[in-house]
């Protein structure tokens, strides 16, 4: 009878080591790696470009996501993004062109590949010029001031100027001194 308890009690302790191990990494099984997805916009950029980067499915308020285009890592931050998105943004770097991955960390995990974007070369147009940003200044509003006021930064003032300028300088020094005589002819 003893003989039979002790390899009870050996079937069912070989039994529990048995199951340890999957329990152990159940939770790793079960974090669902398919919810999390990124959108990067604009999804064709050249070289120097920012980007903005949405990603969904993640649990928790922060993360990051990594490229081999981008100059470092962006941290993304907002609500809890398995119900909203987490925001970040990102710099494209020199040198790099084609189709690169987006792969984000959240929850602990890397999830690789959620996301796409195209790098092209600078002198190529992409076809979204929706969020394009300007290369040089604008010049706009004012009706019209702003090329007066261009002009009038490059001419400077000229000989005109300063004459005009002279003559009213000399025009006050004479009515002050008159009203200074006139005052002690008054006292």
């Amino acid at each position: 009878m003893r003989k039979g308890s002790l390899t009870l009690c050996g079937i069912a302790g070989a039994a529990v080591l048995a199951v340890l191990p999957m329990a152990a990494t159940a939770p790793a099984y079960a974090h669902d790696e398919a919810k999390v997805h990124a959108t990067v916009a604009p999804d064709t950029v050249a070289a120097g470009a920012k980007v903005e980067i949405s990603v969904t499915g993640c649990d928790g308020t922060t993360g990051s996501a990594g490229s081999g285009a981008f100059t470092g890592d962006a941290k993304l931050t907002g609500r809890d993004g398995d119900k909203y998105t987490l925001n970040g943004s990102a710099t494209i770097r020199d040198g790099v062109e084609g189709t690169h991955d987006v792969t984000v960390v959240c929850d602990g995990h890397p999830h690789q590949g959620v996301g796409t974007l195209r790098v092209i070369q600078q002198n190529a147009e992409p076809p979204n010029q929706q969020n394009a940003e300007p290369r040089s200044p604008v010049r706009a509003g004012g009706g019209g001031s702003a090329e007066l006021a261009a002009h009038a930064q490059e001419a400077g003032p000229g000989t005109r100027h300063a004459v005009i300028g002279l003559v009213l300088a000399g025009v006050a020094a004479v009515a002050v001194a008159v009203r200074s005589v006139r005052r002690r002819r008054s006292e």
